[in-house]
């Protein structure tokens, strides 16, 4: 009996293809959706599933009173270490690193490459697996390097390298050679070696690169990523009290005040970091996927109501033979089991074509169907029954509870009763659509805010390039004359030298106060280092005053520029009248000499509110980073000549570069994949909802030509009869709108007040988008009834 439902089935969808090619494709579009969504977030989930014991392990983050002292994702140097060594009935081991960024160099070939300079304990805390090498003395020798065979094949060729030599740059401006002790195999995504943007994938010990101070003593240095592994049966708060005893032993008072150490299990970082970003994307396509589904299946109930009228009579025939409801049923269940069965199969391979495009949208690549076995074999078969039942258990009720007398004679009034639901659902369809087309409009809005707004200086032509450092006097002195070097180029209009670009990450807070007032009273402000060149290569506006002058070439007092929110925050009334103040930093001994101020700029994204900041001359500190470049003309003729001077004045430093349009692209990343996933969900929308109506309006016409014909006859024109099929659609478009919109302004309004500078929903975007659906489905319904309002109304009323 089973077989004969689906071989009846089979023979049903096959005499109706349009309508079945309609429903298929429907089907097909939401379930690839959903396959993907699923496939990223199966992935998003196994993050660190795969580090040894990861029910234990733990990274230690930092709650601070006053945001600015430091970072959630750090936490003090010396904590980690301590925890084990006097607590070893809680801690099972730990394991924390520095996060740098060195040039490195084998023969001829130079990188820059993110290193963990970190402890020995990382191959014993999480059993990261070994091509070659020994993991109980990996990283036991001071010169020791670790690296995946990624980078081993990137820099040697193959990746049995062990006892090769690798090089790199130290921050005294030499270079050091490592012995390579170990090769990783590739490590998967987790939160210990993808902590930051870019995986590490070299890996060194602490305090072996010159230069560079070693912290893991120091209490006062509170950037240290630090990870505990538990002793089973141990949990968080029992490390409350221990963690508060060893601040309250070693930090600073200022620290016991406004620290709050807590831990967050890594079976969940992933998911809560950067503000739950994960979380919330893998929230934010679960209901997109939803939307998209529900309007497939919206699409499979209507047109199955809206197709009854060519089954009327066989389900009269039907149940005159003696068959019963429950069978009737099971037949067009049957069906739908059916529809959704092709749609999964058709949509495993629009899975396979569209994995990669959609895999750029959601930053992570997505597994070949293969990699999924038994999922890709069972989800498929989990999907057609779930999305059958779904989409056909309420035409299957309609159809099989149909009079006998009524079938028979083939009318339409039982049908016809339930015209109200397939209206609700219709407009339920409506209301999704532009409920989507909405919110991907307003989500375009505020990117193209971000990316378009004025930041405060000119960011074209900008492109910046690290340094090697040497962070001593004379190495100041050489990447100043490196610089001025550059500056000689037709190519280059400006050029500076600093620690900081506009890339995000800020430089250090630190309190500033006037001179002669208590330090309590200070003003937390972001702290850059640049030389005296800085304004003049970004061109930032100058309120009063100057900007800093080379400390080498002026005797006077150390100089310091305040932008415009320091200067009211220290009380002056007006940049005029803070020029020549005396100022101090915390952490200096010396008072400094308001030199300038600036008006204000973004230094870092549009999240955050301009705050207080300060300009300092980088040869107070001997640091720096990055070259800036403000290119004279266009930039592809500019770049090979400044590559050629690179090359000249810094052969071994690799010549990377970014554009600072670019860079300021990266902190709107999150932002930027939603707006990919809300057009792409749009598109889907669109497509959906053409097939649906396109269906809807095809059942309609063949359903109504006799009364096309005889409305003719009685003098109708061709553009009343199209407008007597466009007239419901457009009433529940207009229903469907008044429900949609004023949800998609509720909750855009509520996504907008993440940022501290957004837009407003649109109304006129939304009333346009109203308009263009009116006007799509309009076109939709006029060519599809044009031949039946055209028709020879003698052929119309003929037609059975």
């Amino acid at each position: 009996m089973l077989q004969n439902y689906f071989k009846t089935a089979w023979r049903n969808l096959l005499r109706k293809k349009l309508y079945s090619i309609l429903t298929i494709l429907g089907l097909a579009i939401g379930i690839t959706f959903s396959y993907l969504v699923a496939s990223f977030i199966y992935q998003e989930l196994q993050v660190n599933k795969l580090l040894h014991a990861p029910e234990n392990q733990y990274i230690i983050r930092s709650e601070w009173k006053n945001p600015d002292l430091g970072t959630d994702l750090t936490t003090l140097a010396p904590l980690g270490e301590k925890l084990r060594a006097d607590y070893p009935n809680l801690v099972a081991g730990f394991y924390r690193y520095d996060a740098i960024t060195v040039a490195v160099s084998q023969g001829d070939k130079h990188f820059r490459e993110d290193v963990q300079t970190g402890d020995s304990t990382l191959l014993s805390m999480y059993r990261f697996p070994l091509l070659h090498g020994d993991a109980n003395t990996a990283m036991s020798a001071p010169n020791a390097v670790m690296m995946t065979e990624n980078k081993a094949l990137k820099y040697f060729g193959s990746t049995n390298v062990v006892g090769r030599t690798l090089t790199l740059h130290n921050f005294n401006g030499g270079k050091q050679a490592y012995m390579v002790s170990a090769v990783l195999k590739n490590i998967p995504v987790n939160s210990v070696t993808y902590l930051f943007d870019k995986p590490s994938e070299i890996f060194i010990p602490f305090g072996s690169l010159e230069g560079r101070a070693d912290v893991t003593d120091n209490w006062d240095f509170q950037y240290m990523v630090s990870y505990l592994q538990l002793k089973k049966g141990v949990n968080p708060h029992d490390l409350e009290k221990p963690i508060q005893q060893l601040l309250a032993t070693h930090a600073s008072p200022m620290v016991v005040e406004n620290l709050r150490i807590y831990l967050t299990p890594l079976t969940e970082y992933h998911r809560s970091a950067n503000n739950n970003l994960i979380q919330k994307m893998i929230s934010t396509l679960l209901a997109v996927t939803a939307f998209i589904l529900l309007m497939a299946v919206v699409n499979f109930v209507n047109i199955s109501i809206g197709n009854a009228s060519s089954r009327l009579k066989e389900i009269g025939v039907r149940k005159v033979l003696g068959s019963e409801k429950r069978q009737l049923l099971f037949q067009f269940l049957a069906e739908a089991i059916t529809l959704a069965g092709i749609a999964c199969i058709l949509s495993v391979g629009l899975y396979v074509v569209s994995a990669g495009a959609f895999g750029e949208i959601v930053g992570k690549e997505l597994p070949r169907p293969g990699t999924l076995l038994p999922y890709a074999l069972l989800v498929p078969l989990l999907f057609a029954i779930v999305t059958g039942l779904l989409a056909g258990i309420y035409p299957a009720l309609v159809l099989s509870n149909i009079p006998s007398v009524q079938s028979m004679k083939g009318l339409l009034r039982s049908v016809g009763e339930h015209k109200a639901m397939r209206r609700v659902l219709l407009g339920t369809q409506f209301s999704i659509a532009l409920f989507v087309f909405a919110s991907a409009a307003t989500i375009s809005q505020q990117v193209h805010y971000f990316l378009g707004k004025n930041p405060g200086f000119n960011k074209e032509a900008l492109v910046s390039v690290a340094v090697p450092r040497d962070w001593t006097p004379a190495g100041v002195a050489k990447s100043e004359s490196v610089r001025n070097e550059f500056a000689r180029l037709n190519a280059v209009n400006a050029v500076s030298l600093s620690y900081e670009i506009p890339n995000g990450n800020v430089g250090r807070q630190t309190g500033i106060y006037n001179a002669g007032r208590d330090s309590a009273q200070a003003v937390h402000a972001q702290i850059l280092t640049t030389d005296e060149k800085f304004s003049e290569t970004y061109q930032i506006n100058m309120l009063a005053g100057r900007f800093l002058q080379n400390p080498a070439q002026d005797a006077k007092t150390a100089e310091i520029v305040i932008n415009r929110a320091a200067m009211r925050s220290l009380g002056y009334a007006s940049p005029a009248a803070a020029v020549g103040q005396q100022v101090r930093l915390h952490g200096f001994s010396d008072p400094l000499i308001i030199a300038g101020v600036t008006d204000n700029f973004h230094f870092e994204s549009l999240h955050q509110a301009i705050k207080p900041l300060a300009f300092l001359h980088l040869r107070g500190v001997n640091i720096y980073r990055y070259l800036t470049f403000r290119l004279n003309g266009n930039p592809a003729g500019a770049l090979p000549e400044l590559e050629e001077k690179w090359h000249t004045l810094l052969p071994d430093a690799p010549f990377e570069y970014t554009f600072l349009d670019q860079t300021i692209e990266k902190m709107y990343v999150a932002e930027i994949r939603m707006q990919k996933a809300a057009r792409l969900a749009t598109v889907l929308a669109i497509v959906i909802v053409v097939l649906g109506i396109s269906g809807m309006v095809s059942l309609n016409v063949a359903r109504r030509t006799r009364e096309v014909g005889i409305r003719k006859v009685l003098g109708a024109s061709a553009t009343s009869v199209s407008l007597l099929f466009l007239r419901e659609f457009l009433i529940i478009l207009a229903i469907g709108s008044a429900l949609a919109l004023p949800l998609a302004a509720f909750v855009m309004t509520n996504w907008l007040a993440n940022f501290n500078y957004r837009i407003a929903p649109d109304w006129l975007t939304f009333t346009c988008i109203t308009l263009g659906c009116g006007g799509v489905i309009s076109l939709l319904v006029w060519l599809q009834t044009w031949k039946a309002a055209t028709m020879n109304p003698v052929k119309s009323i003929k037609l059975d």
